[in-house]
């Protein structure tokens, strides 16, 4: 088994999961909208959001581990009745997301024992040039997957949320600003990422 490094302060990641022997992690709309709920409470005051893309049995993240002392701004700024810990150690909101939503399907589902694969996959991204062919990866990966005919129309991922002037948490100003403008970030995903180039970004993908 491979050593898994633990999430390091200010660096970027590409943060991967699957459903245990490729079990659906969602199986009706309702579920994907608890994860990200849950992503929102658990893992947004930990990490920048840059593009996401959650699939029937796999979800994708690019994120960027905040420092501790953005970390600990964060928490100051929490809303009351909102706990923080008191420890700064990145990985573990992640395996609190996953136990929380584990523990819901359980419950909603009559089901036992582990909803993910043992450990979340993480690769550090250190490049600049990759941050345009990841973020054009995970938004493909519906159609990949053949999901959907057109990844633009699966309702779960980043992309419609990046390109819209909507409130979000995800950092769009920074994802534009990789990509040059919204007409280059719509012209990027107009083909498929170049997926050898990001290679050791994305392991073995998941079907």
């Amino acid at each position: 088994m491979k050593a898994i490094v633990p999430l390091q302060p200010g660096r970027y990641y590409h943060v991967y999961n699957r459903g245990n022997n490729g079990e659906d992690l969602f199986r009706e709309e309702r579920n994907y909208r608890h994860f990200l709920h849950l992503y929102s409470h658990h893992v947004h005051p930990i990490a920048d959001t840059f593009a996401y893309c959650l699939l029937r049995n796999h979800f994708h993240l690019l994120v960027r581990i905040r420092t501790e002392t953005e970390w600990r701004q964060s928490a100051d700024s929490a809303p009351a009745g909102v706990q923080t810990c008191s420890a700064f150690k990145p990985s573990q909101p992640f395996s609190n997301l996953f136990n929380a939503y584990t523990k819901a399907i359980n419950k909603a589902y009559e089901r036992t024992g582990s909803l993910f694969e043992d450990r979340f996959e993480r690769v550090e991204v250190t490049a600049d040039s990759h941050f345009v062919r990841l973020i054009v990866y995970i938004h493909f990966n519906p159609q990949k997957h053949g999901f959907v005919k057109d990844f633009r129309d699966w309702p779960w991922s980043s992309y419609n949320a990046l390109r819209t002037p909507s409130a979000t948490r995800l950092k769009r100003d920074q994802v534009m600003s990789w990509f040059g403008n919204m007409t280059d970030f719509e012209a990027f995903h107009g083909s498929r990422a170049d997926e050898q180039t990001i290679g050791k970004l994305v392991g073995d993908d998941f079907v």
